[in-house]
């Protein structure tokens, strides 16, 4: 019992070290006012998106920085996805919108459609983005400015994430508190050639142009589910750097639009923060979910409030780093906990049976 105790404080102490390293860290993405007028193709590839694009679209004509095209991608859609975009291209001329071709063996969707995407874009730099986020005034030109700083290969956003019904609440802010959780951001850059210090969102992945045309990045990881992820350390590895930071409010998503389509879609992606690892992936679970239940059990008050009190700091540090409300995660906790062990054994079942889907595709 007493190596058990032990173990768990360990993990609690560690975790809440990382998110600390984080919090003073503060790894998020400065606004810069210094302009930059490099050519940025916008690269936005959608499938039954008839709901949200049109906000993005917007939003990216809003921008201030002037220098851009954006190119629009329907991957097959069976709604109006395409001549929303169309009638939109219409009325603004840097904006033009493309059909997809059919998907060939051994490519994931999201994956064959970036790739088609990049042999059509001009610019410096290729911007993916989903369609179903808002980009802020100085999001662009932020951005540019570190890829000019920092020599960067990619790099990549952690977007803020937008929830509006309670069952988003109890499960989206686990992106952002697992993530703060487990990784030193700053390691992403400093930590040079190194495939394992890695981590990216493809709500927002920016490359270097020259060095993505070079190496086709979405066609090395043309079959990967989680392919952010798995272009981050490819990038690493073949000697380029790469960057993940916080979007400092400059960038918005709501990822899902309800409780159940939340849990699903983290369940098809969580286990690649473990490489696929059953085994590593049930220890972090049966730690960060089991363990303090285990500590509960001792009726220690000392033990008890210890604990607690490094959770809830370490929940008001990611709310604050992440844009969310603090109090809410804290109260929401234990929820969020529950749905992590449902979304941990919907993530393994889907891997070892490969029936998970996305979007009407198996993937």
């Amino acid at each position: 019992m007493v190596v058990a105790i032990s173990v768990i404080f360990f993990f609690i102490i560690l975790r809440f070290t990382v998110t600390l390293f984080n919090f003073i860290s503060n790894p998020k993405l400065p606004r810069i006012g210094t302009r930059y007028a490099d050519l940025v193709s916008v690269l936005i590839p959608a499938r039954n998106e008839q709901g949200n694009i049109i906000s993005l679209l917007q939003s990216i004509h809003q921008q201030d920085y002037n220098n851009y095209e954006v190119i629009i991608l329907d991957d097959e859609s069976t709604d109006d996805t395409y001549n929303i975009c169309l009638a939109f291209a219409a009325d603004h001329p840097k904006f033009k919108v493309i059909k997809g071709g059919g998907l060939p063996k051994g490519w994931i969707g999201k994956n064959y459609a970036c790739h088609q995407l990049a042999q059509k874009a001009k610019g410096s730099y290729l911007l993916f983005l989903d369609a179903d986020e808002t980009v802020s005034n100085g999001l662009i030109n932020s951005a540019v400015h570190r890829m000019h700083l920092r020599g960067l290969g990619l790099l990549s956003l952690f977007t803020n994430q937008e929830m509006k019904t309670i069952g988003e609440l109890t499960v989206v802010p686990l992106m952002h508190y697992v993530l703060i959780n487990l990784l030193p951001l700053r390691l992403i850059y400093l930590v040079k050639k190194q495939a394992s210090v890695a981590a990216a969102s493809g709500q927002f992945m920016l490359f270097d142009a020259a060095a993505y045309h070079h190496n086709q990045w979405h066609k090395l990881v043309k079959n990967k589910v989680v392919e952010d992820v798995e272009i981050m350390k490819t990038i690493k590895a073949y000697g380029y750097n790469g960057e993940g930071l916080l979007a400092n409010r400059m960038i918005t998503c709501r990822m899902y639009t309800g409780y159940t389509e939340a849990l699903n879609g983290f369940s098809k992606n969580f286990m690649a923060a473990f490489n696929y690892s059953i085994p590593m992936f049930l220890i972090y679970l049966t730690l960060l979910i089991g363990g303090p239940l285990l500590i509960f059990s001792t009726g220690s008050l000392q033990l008890i409030s210890f604990m607690v009190s490094l959770i809830v700091l370490s929940r008001i540090m990611v709310s604050f780093l992440s844009g969310q409300n603090a109090l809410l995660n804290v109260l929401l906790h234990p929820l969020q906990m529950l749905n992590l062990l449902v979304i941990g054994i919907k993530s393994i079942q889907k891997h070892l049976t490969k029936t998970t889907e996305w979007k009407g595709r198996k993937v």
